[in-house]
C-alpha cells in the first residue's frame, strides 16, 4: 500500500524547485526561531531572579540545563536522521520546541522554567542537524554557496540579536512574554510542516547502540557542564572542585570517541567519526569552533563592558550590538554567492584576519571609550564572522559523502556547543582572575573589571590568530568547483 504524499519518500530529483525552497524555507524558519530562543535567557537572568525569588546560581541553571540537553542531545541526531523520515524528525524536534515553550510561558517557579528550558532544547538540538542534512540532500552542489548563505543568516545572527529582543521585550514587558511571543512562531511551523512537509530521506533500518549513549552523555555532557560551571561561577567553595565535571567528560569522552571508531567501519556508530578522516571537514570544523568561541565568549564580555564599565543600561547595550547582528544577516547571502564563485580560502583568510582585528581592536577599550570605538570593533568582528560561517558550513558538509551528511552536521553541531561553551568558561576565568587580583591590590571595582575584561580579550584576540593560520588550509570539495580549471586549487 502506497503512503499518503506527505508521508512518501521524495527523491530530491523529483522536487520541483517551488517545493524544495518550501522545504529549507520553513526549516530555516524553525531554526532561527530555535537558535532565537537559545540567547534570549542571558540578558533576562536579573529580571528573573527578583520575579522568582532565587539566587544567581541557581537563575544560571536556565542556562546551563539548556547547554547541557543541547550536548547530550545534538550526538545521537547523526543516528535518528538515518532511523526516522525528515518529516518525522521534523515533527519531533518542533513538537518538543512547542512543548517546552509553552511550559516555560506558564511555570510558576523556578524549577518548572527549567524543566521547560530542558524540553525546548531537546528540540533546538535537532532541528540544526536536520536543516543541514536536508540541504546537503536537497540543492546541487554549484548553488550550496548561495543557499547556507541563507543558512548563516540563521546560525549567525539569531544569536546575536537574541539578547538585543531579550532586553526590548523586558524593557516593556513581563518575562513570560519572551515565551509567549515565540508560541504562534513555534505552533505556525509545526502546523505548516504537518501539511506540507516531505521526506527527502530513505530511513533505514539502524541498530542503536546502546553503550555509546550513556558515554555521549558523560562525555559531552561532562565537558559542556565542567564549562558552564567555570564560566557562571556554579560550585566555587562547594563540595565538588570545578575541575571534576572535566576530567570525568574528558575521560567519557576518550571512551566514546575509541567506540565509535571501532564501530564505524561496521555502520553501527551512533556518531560517526570517520567524517574526520576527511581534511577539509577537519580544518573546517576546527576553524568552526574557533569562530563559536569569538562568538559566544564575546556575547557575554562585551554587555558586561558597556554595562560593568562604560555604565550604559540592558537595553543600550543590547541596541548597541543590533548592528552588528544585522550586519552578518546582510552579508551572509553575498558570501554565499561569491562562495560559489571563488571558492573558501579567498574568503576565509580574510575573515580571520578581520576576526582578529576586531578583537585586538577591543583590547584597546578602556573605561573612558566611546560607543562608537565598541561599535566599530563588534562591527570587524561580526563582518570577519560573516565571511566565516558560510564558506566553512558548505566545505566542511560539501567535501563528505552523502551517507556521512548526517553525521557531519551532528559533529559541527556538537563542536558548537563545546566550543561556546569553553570560549565562555575559558573568557570569563581569566577575566574574574585578573578582577581579583586588582581588587586585592587596592583596585576600584569599574578600573578592577575593565582590567579584567582586558585580559580576557588579550586571550581571545591571541586564539584569533589561529584562524588565519589554518584559513590557509581549507579547500572547496572537488564537486563544488564552478568548472573552470582556474578555480581547482580552492
Amino acid at each position: 500500500m502506497q503512503p499518503p504524499e506527505s508521508q512518501a519518500v521524495v527523491d530530491p530529483e523529483d522536487l520541483d524547485p517551488a517545493r524544495n525552497r518550501l522545504v529549507i524555507g520553513l526549516l530555516m524558519i524553525s531554526t532561527f526561531t530555535v537558535i532565537l530562543n537559545e540567547t534570549l535567557m542571558s540578558v533576562a537572568l536579573p529580571r528573573l531572579m527578583t520575579d522568582l525569588e532565587v539566587t544567581a546560581n541557581a537563575a544560571q541553571w536556565l542556562t546551563t540545563a539548556f547547554l547541557l540537553t543541547m550536548a547530550v542531545v545534538i550526538p545521537i541526531t547523526g543516528y535518528l536522521l538515518q532511523r526516522l523520515p525528515t518529516r518525522t524528525v521534523f515533527l519531533m524536534a518542533m513538537g518538543f520546541f512547542s512543548l517546552g515553550t509553552l511550559i516555560c510561558a506558564i511555570s510558576p517557579s523556578l524549577i518548572p522554567l527549567v524543566a521547560g528550558r530542558i524540553v525546548q532544547a531537546i528540540g533546538t538540538a535537532i532541528m540544526m542537524p536536520l536543516l543541514m542534512t536536508t540541504m546537503m540532500a536537497l540543492v546541487p552542489a554549484e548553488s550550496r554557496g548561495k543557499t547556507m548563505g541563507n543558512i548563516s543568516v540563521v546560525i549567525s545572527v539569531a544569536p546575536a540579536i537574541g539578547p538585543t529582543l531579550s532586553g526590548l521585550i523586558l524593557e516593556f514587558f513581563h518575562w513570560r512574554w519572551l515565551f509567549i511571543l515565540m508560541m504562534p512562531i513555534a505552533l505556525g511551523a509545526l502546523s505548516l510542516g504537518y501539511l506540507k512537509l516531505v521526506n527527502v530521506n530513505e530511513a533505514r533500518e539502524k541498530t542503536l547502540d546502546l553503550l555509546s549513549v550513556p558515554l555521549s552523555v558523560l562525555g559531552f555532557g561532562g565537558l559542556v557542564y565542567g564549562f558552564s560551571a567555570i564560566g557562571e561561577g556554579h560550585g566555587e567553595g562547594g563540595p565538588i572542585p570545578l575541575w571534576l565535571p572535566l576530567a570525568v567528560g574528558a575521560v567519557f569522552l576518550v571512551l566514546f570517541i575509541w567506540r565509535q571508531l571501532v564501530l564505524g567501519p561496521k555502520d553501527r556508530a551512533l556518531l560517526d567519526l570517520r567524517t574526520l578522516g576527511v581534511r577539509v571537514f577537519t580544518v573546517s570544523v576546527i576553524m568552526m569552533g574557533l569562530a563559536m568561541m569569538a562568538l559566544f565568549g564575546m556575547i557575554v564580555l562585551l554587555p558586561l563592558f558597556m554595562q560593568s564599565v562604560m555604565g550604559l543600561n540592558t537595553l543600550h547595550s543590547g541596541l548597541l550590538l543590533l548592528p552588528g547582528g544585522l550586519m552578518m544577516g546582510l552579508m551572509s547571502p553575498f558570501v554565499g554567492r561569491m562562495f560559489d564563485r571563488v571558492g573558501a580560502r579567498k574568503l576565509v583568510i580574510p575573515g580571520g584576519t578581520i576576526v582578529s582585528a576586531g578583537l585586538w581592536a577591543m583590547t584597546l577599550l578602556k573605561p573612558e571609550s566611546s560607543v562608537v570605538m565598541v561599535l566599530i570593533a563588534h562591527l570587524l568582528l561580526s563582518m570577519g564572522l560573516a565571511l566565516l560561517f558560510t564558506p566553512l558550513f558548505t566545505s566542511s558538509l560539501g567535501s563528505l559523502p552523502a551517507h556521512l551528511y548526517s553525521h557531519g552536521s551532528a559533529v559541527i553541531g556538537t563542536v558548537q556547543q563545546v566550543s561556546g561553551a569553553a570560549g565562555i568558561a575559558i573568557f570569563v576565568s581569566v577575566m574574574s582572575l585578573r578582577i581579583g587580583d586588582e581588587l586585592s591590590g587596592g583596585a576600584e571595582m569599574v578600573q578592577a573589571t575593565a582590567s579584567g575584561l582586558h585580559a580576557a580579550f588579550t586571550v581571545a584576540a591571541s586564539i584569533s590568530l589561529l584562524l588565519i593560520v589554518a584559513g590557509f588550509f581549507v579547500r572547496r570539495p572537488p564537486d563544488m568547483q564552478p568548472g573552470a580549471a582556474a578555480h581547482g586549487g580552492h
